[in-house]
């Protein structure tokens, strides 16, 4: 038997629409992160990027359990002394809703030059609306958290 490997011919990718309403932000981003990297079909391969489309709807009404709004924190640093920055998730939520989303996500995909490409196939929005209505197709309409 030899290995199946799928030519980039083969690759079909589909929009999935994922309403992130009062869904735990760690079992979203891991349903997503399935999903961008095509774990959930048959013609896998980790060293290709075989994964969909996602559209993350309602980012800013994601939930989180315990004290996390005030103690998860996100920190950065500019280079320069002194530019140490940290910001809680409560006003990241606040400011940028979508950051959230795509933080969580970004951390559970491959830190590599395949995990770049996988995440720009991530589409996230604050609100109910988003201007990818023609790219997805009927049966894949809304998928509901992460089952």
């Amino acid at each position: 038997m030899k290995t199946y490997s799928p030519k980039a011919s083969e690759i079909t990718r589909a929009w999935h629409v994922v309403d992130a309403t009062g869904q735990p932000l760690g079992r979203l981003a891991s349903h997503v992160a399935q999903l961008l990297r095509g774990k959930h079909k048959p013609t896998y391969a980790p060293h290709l990027d075989v994964g969909d489309y996602v559209v993350v709807i309602n980012a800013e009404r994601v939930s989180v359990t315990g004290r996390k709004l005030t103690q998860k924190m996100y920190y950065r640093h500019s280079g320069y002394p002194g530019g140490f920055k940290a910001v809680s998730l409560r006003d990241m939520l606040q400011k940028h809703p979508t950051r959230v989303i795509e933080h969580a996500v970004r951390g559970m995909l491959p830190h590599t030059v395949l995990g770049r490409q996988i995440f720009k196939k991530l589409k996230v929005y604050a609100g109910p609306n988003h201007p990818h209505g023609g790219q997805v197709t009927p049966g894949v309409k809304k998928k509901e958290g992460a089952q």
